[in-house]
């Protein structure tokens, strides 16, 4: 039986690269995002490509519909082997500066951040562990780990600390039943990316900052799952 990988937050970057390396090792692909049409093109492209792929919409800031969008997804491809959890996020809704941020602004990346990933390991994860393999992986920008990488701009990086202590917990939890649990800190712009040509738009200089293609972080995390001698990879390594 193919194995499947699950990505959720799939784009045209990350999530489009992951979905063709994992695809390259004979993994189906469950495309997850908001949005229909880019969903339904990659799709396309990965057929092409000899890559057995199919898109499920769905809104990732609402916890609540994680019951229903996996149920969609293993009615379609029978179970989930791995899980990529890449959110990708406007950069003006996401961030404010420290002094000027709410509950009510923190709230929905909360959930898009923190819940949503974490209601979905408690469903996915029994289910792996007695198989007694998987995987769950997240990737998230690297000033979860440093405030200075991002100054002025917190919010979503607030609540992405929180995660990657979550990821580091699960990791512990889940080691002795086969199950992988790892994080992926991007300390550099990905390449073609929303958050690129957002910057761009919005007259951002990004040339002080490291480029990295989509196909690199693709390849760390697939990595980071088969090798599994760490919990945690900054792309690029260099990157403090």
């Amino acid at each position: 039986m193919p194995k499947t990988i699950a990505i959720f937050g799939a784009g045209s970057g990350l999530g489009a690269a992951t979905a063709r390396r994992f695809g390259r090792e004979g993994y189906e692909v469950a495309l997850v995002a908001r949005r229909r049409e880019p969903l339904d093109e990659l799709v396309a492209q990965l057929g092409t490509e000899g890559i057995d792929a199919e898109s499920f919409t769905a809104d990732l800031s609402d916890p609540s519909v994680v019951p229903g969008l996996l149920e969609r997804i293993t009615t379609r491809f029978d179970r989930i082997d791995v899980v990529e959890y890449a959110p990708v996020g406007s950069m003006t809704e996401f961030m404010l500066p420290a002094s000027r941020m709410s509950a009510e602004f923190l709230h929905k990346h909360i959930n898009l951040l923190l819940n949503t990933p974490v209601e979905l390991a408690r469903a996915v994860a029994p289910q792996m562990a007695e198989r007694g393999d998987g995987g769950f992986l997240v990737a998230l920008g690297a000033s979860a780990l440093d405030a200075s990488a991002a100054p002025g701009m917190s919010g979503a990086p607030s609540v992405a600390a929180a995660t990657r202590h979550w990821v580091h917990a699960l990791n512990q939890d889940l080691a002795a039943t086969g199950v992988y649990a790892g994080l992926l800190l991007v300390a550099a712009v990905v390449d073609g990316s929303q958050g690129q040509r957002e910057a761009e738009a919005l007259g951002i200089d990004l040339t002080a900052l490291p480029t990295v293609a989509p196909a690199d972080l693709a390849d760390a995390h697939f990595d980071l799952f088969t090798k599994r001698d760490r919990v945690e990879q900054i792309v690029p390594q260099n990157a403090s």
